[in-house]
């Protein structure tokens, strides 16, 4: 009993860890893709008048900075999201099954948001200090190169508090992307195994499921990115102005602008991403032993069958 309960421990642990590292790799590597994207997004963010849409915005780049300028703060787009996705993935996965054993008779929609919302509020602690950086990197070039020196510029001009300034809008922008990227990656995943395969998660291949993956990924990415639009520019816009508050830049920007300024260049980075995130951090999983993602039980072809919880190995 005691030798069982240990093995139990430590495949719990396993599991846990795997997608710590999985969710990590899977965040840092795909953002760190896209940041020549991510450089054209801030910079339309935080200075409209002169860079007013893509082509232009791209043109102006090259022609002050070179090549060079679509590399700006890809140290804080590698270490801060790889640090994220860790507390995002590995979070969500375990406070998953907390809420599930806490709150057996919930519906499970309510399990998706306590357990998306409760890692990203701790993932969002860990990212601030590097949005911080990144933004001021790509939209001042004489800011700092990276974080090397951008961290100890911005404590000796701001202290700690212009690490966090934008912490709030930063909760504002992605705790409901990620309570709604969680919530509907999961419901696509039960769509797609209960209407379109028509069969439960184990009888597919590794490649079905994977597939899977990537459709409800790109399908909870684009619908995330929508409703988190206006958060994004409060958020660029504070950490690229030391002197602007929230409702300056809230006044600044306008209504409107807040939820169209930057979405279709938004919606073209976060779709492919969180696609790319979710099918990278499911082959992590799948290569280390694990099953793909996806929590909700299912009726198939109208019998009630069940498609298991992710579980670890036993050992």
């Amino acid at each position: 009993m005691k030798e069982s309960k240990l093995c139990e421990e430590f495949s719990a642990k396993y599991y846990y860890g795997i997608c710590a590292v999985g969710g990590m790799l899977s965040a840092g590597t795909t953002h760190l893709a896209i940041t020549p994207l991510d450089v054209l997004k801030v910079n339309m963010q935080v200075n409209p008048v002169k860079y007013s849409s893509i082509c232009t915005s791209f043109t102006t780049l090259l022609r002050e900075g070179g090549v060079s300028a679509f590399r700006r703060g890809w140290s804080g787009k590698f270490f801060g999201y790889g640090v994220q996705g860790a507390c995002r993935f590995g979070l969500y996965e375990y406070l998953n099954k907390i809420y599930s054993n806490s709150l057996k008779d919930q519906n499970k929609s309510l399990i998706f948001f306590l357990s998306s919302a409760t890692a990203e509020v701790i993932a969002n602690v860990a990212l601030c200090p590097f949005e911080a950086i990144k933004v001021r990197v790509q939209a001042q070039p004489r800011f700092a190169k990276g974080l090397g020196d951008g961290f100890p510029k911005l404590y000796a001009s701001e202290g700690l508090r212009g690490f966090y300034k934008g912490l709030i809008p930063l909760w504002g922008r992605n705790l409901p992307f990620s309570m709604i990227m969680f919530s509907t990656f999961e419901h696509s995943v039960d769509f797609l195994y209960r209407k379109a395969l028509r069969r439960k998660k184990e009888d597919c291949s590794i490649t079905q499921q994977l597939g899977v993956t990537c459709l409800a990924g790109y399908a909870a990415g684009s619908t995330g990115s929508i409703i988190s639009n206006p958060a994004d520019n409060i958020v660029a816009s504070l950490n690229n102005n030391k002197t602007s508050s929230l409702k300056m830049v809230v006044k600044k920007i306008g209504l409107r602008n807040l939820f169209t300024r930057s979405l279709p260049i938004r919606i073209m980075l976060v779709g492919p991403v969180v696609t790319l995130q979710w099918l990278l951090f499911d082959t992590i999983k799948v290569l280390s032993g694990l099953p793909t993602s996806g929590h909700i039980t299912t009726e198939v072809e109208a019998t009630m069958v069940q498609i298991q919880p992710a579980r670890p190995n036993s050992c």
